[in-house]
């Protein structure tokens, strides 16, 4: 799978509840639960109840982080 594989996936799924799980240095996760709100060419955000937070498609790809749709 490529980014732009990943984006578009990302785009189908645009408005729909999501939870990211971010693999951090060393050995540390965070999990967001959030909705996509907007796809832009390099990145997409989610809407948190904490705000609104930003990752690439590149994270994904690389493993950064996961994604799960709910």
């Amino acid at each position: 799978m490529n980014t732009d594989n990943i984006k578009e996936e990302i785009k189908k799924n645009i408005n729909r509840n999501v939870k990211i799980k971010v693999y951090g240095m060393r050995g540390k996760t965070s999990e967001f639960l959030g909705r996509i709100h907007a796809i832009y060419p390099n990145l997409f955000t989610i809407l948190t109840p904490n705000g609104e937070k930003s990752f690439t498609y590149r994270d994904i790809y690389t493993g950064d982080i996961k994604i799960k749709y709910m």
